[in-house]
């Protein structure tokens, strides 16, 4: 029996994480509600989420520092809450690992759908190869980005000694669409679509944040890329050999 994922809510008001617990809850999700930082801190320790839902705006603590706390303990998927945060903080959000947001007061059915596209996104598909054809679909799972491999049945980046390399679940949307349309130019548009990621006038900067992540751990060189060029009035190429031509 496959257990539910389990979801944490972050939010300091109590009528608003209530909310959306109950509602997640009677959908078939875990939910542990936190009230900050320090209590989602004290839950993480014992008890890991498979998604984090992040209120941006609270006062002990902002939600942006709780992002980068977070991500430096654990690769967890995170959505974040906006009510009054200004485009930039979602932005900053984004380049710290922050995978999607939903505007306060949201839409519970919006917040759910994001939920489960960021969950598809982030959960590695199961193995179902026999074990006669299993070297042969490993191999096919491998995809060269430069100085990485690509897992694609993992969802991992690793290097050629093996060690694994962060990857968000946004920043594995990205190359996963790279990894299927080698050698043809895509634009933002194109590649959000493609990614399943929220289409919104904020995320074509996200993409060039995420593709500048990315870079920073496939290239030889991020200043110079070979591997994923931009294409001027384009947009991005994913280039398999790393020829710049």
């Amino acid at each position: 029996m496959t257990q539910s994922p389990h979801i944490i809510i972050v939010d300091d008001e109590a009528p608003a994480r209530e909310m959306v617990g109950d509602y997640l809850k009677m959908h078939g999700f875990g939910v542990t509600l936190c009230d900050g930082g320090k209590s989602l801190r004290s839950v993480i320790e014992t008890n890991h989420p498979d998604l984090v839902v992040l209120d941006l705006n609270m006062p002990e603590e902002d939600g942006l520092s709780i992002i980068r706390d977070l991500k430096s303990r654990m690769n967890v998927p995170v959505i974040m809450l906006t009510a009054t945060a200004s485009p930039i903080d979602r932005v900053v959000g984004l380049e710290l690992g922050a995978d999607d947001y939903v505007a306060k007061p949201c839409e519970l059915r919006e917040l759910m759908a994001r939920i489960r596209s960021v969950l598809r996104r982030s959960t590695p598909a199961k193995a179902a190869a026999p074990e006669t054809t299993a070297a042969k679909t490993e191999k096919e799972q491998l995809v060269r980005f430069g100085t990485k491999w690509l897992d694609l049945q993992a969802q991992a980046l690793r290097d050629d000694e093996g060690n694994e390399h962060p990857l968000t679940a946004s920043e594995f949307g990205l190359l996963k669409v790279f990894a299927a349309n080698p050698k043809r130019v895509l634009s933002r548009e194109r590649l959000l679509e493609l990614a399943n990621a929220r289409d919104a006038e904020a995320f074509d900067r996200a993409v060039d944040l995420r593709i500048m992540r990315i870079r920073r751990k496939i290239e030889i060189d991020p200043t110079k890329p070979a591997v994923i060029r931009t294409i001027r009035g384009g947009g991005y190429l994913f280039s398999p050999s790393g020829e710049k031509a």
